[in-house]
């Protein structure tokens, strides 16, 4: 039997665990892949009394967790307290927290679990407990680095076969055109391409480039970075055998009936690449990191503090995400 799907258990006060237990709770129903959460179990617990949620929490390690799983939830214990505070997100938590993504990533880069699925975090409450990186993807390619050379994180968002990606992610827009070289888009195609097929078995995917200004800066005329960082990129990327069309009008380029042509869009910036596929896959799209030695997804979303304890939270993106951690790591 394939390993187990590894599960952070994200900010306790949010909705991530909440969702979680949810769907263990329907494990049978939706026919879910064995998967253990690192967590703390007392927390776990507590969380599943307050949702009226009734099945055993096991502390366990991931070699445990598929013999477990159909009778109880295996929680893989992590450094740290977590106060059960719904919507009210506390700073003692935040080592916990950081503790559970740094043991999980840890067992899926040593084969015991197979693939990552992260909860969504509070950034503000872990910069108090001492967390310094920009974001979730920034604090995984450190813990994945190989001898202090950290690999290059690439967020993709997707939804079926609609797949966006920023160059350039949470950094403000003031800064985006200075921020993109040639070289950095060259070296986030290449991962594209690479992940499309190994993690997603597309032989030869087709990925469209889109442009930075209005209408692709139109031969120059609104803004020379098409012209001069963006399309000797694409003209390297084709010299290396990817297949690459660019740069491309990004106000026509993410409608539906277009984007389903590529099997991945990459934009310049944050919101270019996001708009789009929250506007048509809110609920359901799924944050995934290419370029990582490791499969991870997460939910499309934040923590919902307001619907925290509530189990009134969507599961459609988490389930969304473990799913598609299945699919990219499940055996042949």
């Amino acid at each position: 039997m394939d390993k187990p799907l590894a599960i952070s258990m994200g900010e306790p006060a949010g909705v991530g665990p909440d969702i979680v237990l949810g769907l263990y709770a329907r494990r049978h129903q939706l026919k879910l892949p064995p998967f253990c959460v690192f967590g703390n179990a007392d927390f776990l617990r507590a969380r599943a009394r307050r949702l009226g949620l009734a099945f055993d929490i096991t502390e366990a390690t991931p070699a445990q967790t598929n013999s477990l799983f159909e009778t109880a939830l295996p929680a893989v214990p992590v450094d740290g307290d977590v106060p059960d505070t719904p919507g009210v997100a506390s700073v003692v938590s935040g080592p916990a927290v950081i503790n559970a993504i740094a043991a999980a990533v840890a067992a899926a880069l040593a084969g015991d679990c197979r693939g990552l699925v992260t909860g969504p975090i509070h950034k503000g409450v872990l910069y108090q407990a001492g967390f310094t990186h920009p974001g979730h993807t920034e604090f995984l390619a450190e813990l994945c680095a190989v001898d202090g050379n950290e690999p290059l994180p690439v967020m993709m968002l997707a939804h079926g076969g609609l797949r966006a990606i920023p160059v350039t992610i949470h950094v403000p827009i003031r800064d985006v055109p200075e921020l993109l070289t040639t070289e950095l888009i060259v070296e986030t195609v290449q991962v594209v391409a690479h992940d499309l097929r190994q993690r997603f078995g597309i032989a030869n995917p087709t990925i469209a480039v889109a442009g930075l200004n209005p209408h692709a800066g139109e031969g120059g005329a609104i803004g020379r970075e098409d012209i001069e960082v963006i399309a000797p990129a694409i003209a390297q990327l084709k010299a290396e055998g990817i297949n690459v069309i660019g740069p491309l009008p990004a106000d026509t380029l993410f409608y539906p009936v277009y984007w389903a042509k590529y099997d991945a869009v990459v934009a310049m910036y944050h919101d270019q690449a996001l708009i789009p596929i929250k506007t048509v896959a809110f609920e359901d799209a799924v944050n995934v990191t290419l370029g990582l030695p490791i499969v991870r997804t997460s939910p499309d979303h934040g923590t919902a503090f307001d619907l925290a304890g509530t189990g009134k939270a969507s599961p459609s993106s988490f389930l969304a995400a473990i799913r598609m951690a299945d699919a990219m790591t499940a055996t042949p």
